[in-house]
């Protein structure tokens, strides 16, 4: 496992990446010069992942309502893992210290070994890769099943980008799952876009039929978000300083549905691998 406190930094050009394997692989922050470009902080000040500037989201995304789930005829539970929710959020990766496989000066691979337990009850094993360019940062993972049994999987990124007194989105997209009091979807309603300030904004939606790039723009940076998965989740809280645009493969708490897999859910056979990739790709404004 990675030390307590490890810190990798990755440079290529202008551009920085920070780094906490020990901290659920968090990427505590993305500079452009001395611009954060994510969320960012330093990383040897890095006390969580939801305090930096993303994070990995295995095996699932977003919600797992109540924190219990059927799978192939057997009922499950996991442990709570988010304060003051009802749910199981984000998977368990985030949680987790990684370890360093692989660094050089612009990319990193970490590894992390999930054995089944009260988080997550089926074994993985799961590689995040770093690559920077002078003008991006592309995140990939691999996820192995290395259980005896067949496991439902999602993966994504949960990204943390600045509010900027101009920050404005525009997303190519087709539909928007509304949700109920405890944010958990429940029908599907037509969303032709977004194309507005964050500042106007007031989602905490998966959104579906995500086509082209995610565009972020504001007076200082101009970011194009590109991804293998097709669904976001956008999060656009207007009392917080910032908004999140995470790819990722699966409906919102999609386990509880009639057909997960319709929803994005993979089975995951064992010895089977699945593979995911995002890229940001940055600019002045």
């Amino acid at each position: 496992m990675s030390a307590p406190g490890e810190v990798l930094s990755l440079r290529s050009g202008d551009l920085r990446l920070g780094l906490r394997p020990d901290i659920g692989a968090s990427v505590a922050g993305l500079w452009l010069g001395g611009l954060p470009v994510l969320r960012s902080v330093d990383p040897a000040s890095l006390a969580q992942p939801r305090a930096g500037g993303c994070f990995a989201l295995v095996p699932y995304s977003n919600r797992l309502g109540h924190r219990h789930f059927r799978w192939r005829g057997r009922d499950y539970r996991v442990e709570p893992n988010f304060e003051g929710s009802p749910h199981a959020l984000h998977g368990v990766a985030w949680r987790r210290p990684w370890q360093v496989t692989d660094a050089s000066d612009s990319g990193a691979e970490l590894r992390l070994v999930h054995r089944a337990d009260g988080d997550w009850p089926f074994q993985f094993e799961v590689r995040q890769r770093f690559a920077l360019t002078p003008q991006s940062v592309e995140l990939s993972l691999v996820f192995a099943n290395t259980d005896s049994i067949e496991q439902p999987v999602g993966l994504g990124w949960h990204p943390y980008f600045p509010k900027r007194s101009r920050s404005r989105l525009h997303i190519e997209i087709s539909d928007r799952w509304e949700a109920d009091a405890l944010q958990l979807p429940t029908r599907k309603v037509a969303q032709p876009g977004i194309d507005a300030d964050v500042a106007h904004l007031d989602f905490d939606h998966c959104f579906e039929g995500w086509s082209g790039a995610a565009r972020i723009r504001d007076e200082k940076l101009s970011l194009r978000l590109t991804s293998s998965l097709r669904r976001l989740v956008v999060f656009t809280p207007r009392d917080r300083d910032f908004f999140c645009v995470e790819p990722v493969s699966h409906v919102t708490n999609a386990i509880h549905m009639s057909q997960p897999l319709e929803h994005g859910l993979i089975a995951v056979a064992p010895g089977q691998a699945i593979d995911a990739w995002m890229k940001l790709e940055v600019a002045t404004a």
